[in-house]
């Protein structure tokens, strides 16, 4: 039994060894790891602001009424061109009763005057041709006759703009809304039988409509406190449209506001540019755009890919490894430059011919996908 145990144990420790002595044979026969690497080239670097915003008409006019009243017809629809002077909307006057009946006792106190003052002036006017009066007197009866029948045209009027909205009822009445500028309708917010309000000093009143020149636009959008002082007018800007994203527009910057504004704990500055749109592309108000200006751009820099930088946990200052034998690499602190967020300036550290480590281990899933990328 014992000599059964003995062997038994002895064929386990044999196996025990096999395994062990193949483990550090496969430990030992295991390649050199293997890092793709990459060369320093030179290349232009360009540095750019991105600011959001919208597209809007340089020029747009809110129509709005004369006097209140309903909306009596629309005679134009949303997308319509209209040339200034073309008849938008007609309101009908509701008159307020008691200001009416007011209107009405003017009359007949100014027409009491009036014909007092006409029997004065005709009285008068016979005693002074016989010579009864003074010239001087005759005068100052003339005078009150004149101001009398002044007084009483001027009631007359003012009652059929109450009741009416105007004297003739001509082109020209404040019942007629007409395009102030020649351009698209853009919004109309009433409908007919709406009711409107005049605009005066008290009150801003009711949009009958909304005109723009689409044929001049404006870029309005905001950028970060750490561009703008970049920025200055008349610079040549890039804006691409959110809903037209196969083609670019030139524009101008024409404004770059002086005062910042705080919105989620970052500070913006409003810019405006003229955009220069042609005639062949069809633009709405309010697309939604981003202006691409550029910043600062340098010729021919000695760079590399700003993938290839890590960064110190403790100083946070930039490093990349270089190779120095097959599988052996040595780190190098560099000192970097102008970026673009693809390819990065080297000033210092790094030298043409140095082959830097690519992070990512060299495998043969990534040559795969290498070879079908170039494919």
């Amino acid at each position: 039994m014992n000599k059964t145990v003995k062997i038994i144990l002895g064929l386990v420790a044999a196996i025990l060894l096999i395994i062990v002595l193949k483990y550090f044979m496969d430990s030992n026969s295991k390649a050199v790891e293997d890092f793709k690497v990459e060369e320093p080239f030179y290349t232009t670097i360009n540095t750019k602001a991105v600011a959001t915003g919208k597209l809007n008409p340089e020029e747009e006019v809110e129509l709005k009424p004369q006097i209140s009243g309903i909306v009596d017809e629309i005679f134009v629809d949303e997308g319509d061109i209209v040339k200034k002077g073309d008849l938008i909307a007609s309101i009908r006057v509701v008159p307020n009763e008691q200001t009416l009946v007011q209107a009405q006792s003017r009359i007949k106190t100014s027409q009491l005057a009036f014909d007092n003052a006409k029997i004065q002036y005709d009285r008068n006017k016979a005693l002074f041709e016989k010579g009864v009066i003074s010239k001087q007197d005759f005068e100052n009866t003339e005078l009150s006759f004149n101001q009398a029948k002044e007084t009483f045209s001027q009631s007359q009027n003012d009652y059929q703009i109450i009741k009416k909205g105007s004297i003739s009822g001509g082109s020209s009445a404040n019942t007629s809304i007409t395009a102030q500028i020649s351009g698209t309708i853009l919004e109309i917010p009433v409908r007919a039988g709406d009711q409107v309000i005049e605009s005066n000093n008290f009150n801003e009143g009711t949009t009958i409509a909304t005109i723009a020149d689409m044929s001049l636009m404006i870029f309005e959008g905001k950028v970060d406190e750490a561009e703008v002082g970049k920025l200055k007018a008349g610079k040549e800007i890039k804006i691409v449209l959110g809903a037209i994203q196969d083609k670019d527009f030139p524009g101008k910057l024409t404004f770059v506001a002086p005062k910042g504004i705080e919105e989620n704990g970052a500070v913006q500055f409003t810019i405006k540019a003229d955009v220069t749109i042609d005639s062949t592309t069809n633009i709405r108000a309010g697309y939604s755009a981003n202006a691409e200006i550029d910043l600062e751009g340098k010729d021919s820099v000695f760079s590399m890919r700003e993938a290839l930088l890590q960064y110190d946990r403790i100083t946070d200052k930039p490093f990349v490894e270089t190779q120095t034998g097959e599988g052996k690499f040595e780190r190098k602190d560099v000192k970097i430059g102008l970026s673009d967020g693809i390819n990065v300036e080297i000033l210092d550290g790094v030298k043409t011919g140095d082959k830097i480590k690519v992070w990512n281990k060299a495998s043969k899933d990534n040559n795969e996908e290498e070879q079908r990328r170039n494919n």
